[in-house]
């Protein structure tokens, strides 16, 4: 799947990223890579961080000055970043804040914890879809690996599709975790980017969309 640009100026990109697709090179062209090849572009640097099975709006700067501007940003909790999620299973809480340090667990894992000295915050509001599958809006105040997968399965709930933190023999045909909408400052201006689903038949389902931006207007973010 070609990378789909949102949209572009001349000190940064916006992208909607696929699922399982790395920003670097590991095994293959990563997706910097590959913008700077076809763009033919000589700087190109994310500014934030998606895990590989998280889809959705990517920034990138395409020059260090805005590399550092758009970076110190997200440093700066400045940022808005709203992610949507369908989860599996009955959730502790309906809404409210996910708050607690995380620690390395096994296998690569990370696991929440009571503790807040340096905690990942999670601002939530769920409700019911279908078929035992709801709808969770995402606001993270912070940028912890694994922030949001974590916070899901901490309130009972983990990710649909996510077999890290979820059913490990999930058949789902995604990881449910998409980067719906990012508002950062741009030149002295707010700027809203949204990227639309590109797969996943959840996802893909007018009604879910529709839902979506009912439930935004509501929460009011």
């Amino acid at each position: 799947m070609e990378v789909s640009i949102l949209e572009e100026t001349l000190d940064w990109l916006a992208i909607n990223k696929p699922i399982d697709s790395s920003i670097h090179s590991e095994q293959g062209v990563g997706l910097i890579a590959e913008l700077k090849h076809r763009l033919n572009l000589e700087f190109l640097a994310p500014v934030h961080r998606l895990d590989k099975v998280t889809s959705g709006v990517l920034l990138l700067a395409k020059n260090s000055q805005a590399a550092a501007q758009l970076s110190q940003q997200f440093a700066d909790r400045e940022v808005n970043k709203i992610y949507i999620a369908l989860t599996e299973g009955k959730p502790n809480k309906k809404q409210g804040c996910i708050k607690g340090d995380m620690e390395p667990a096994r296998n690569g894992n990370w696991m929440l914890t009571r503790k807040c000295s340096n905690p990942a915050i999670t601002y939530f509001y769920s409700l019911g879809y279908q078929h035992g599958v709801r709808l969770a809006l995402l606001k993270p105040v912070t940028g912890k690996t694994h922030q949001l997968r974590v916070a899901m399965k901490s309130n009972g709930a983990p990710i649909l599709g996510d077999t890290r933190y979820g059913k490990k023999d999930n058949a789902s045909d995604r990881c449910y975790l998409h980067h719906y909408c990012l508002t950062f400052n741009d030149h002295g201006q707010r700027h809203q980017i949204k990227a639309p689903f590109l797969s996943g038949r959840y996802f893909l389902e007018t009604e879910l969309h529709t839902l979506i931006e009912e439930q935004l207007e509501k929460v009011g973010w």
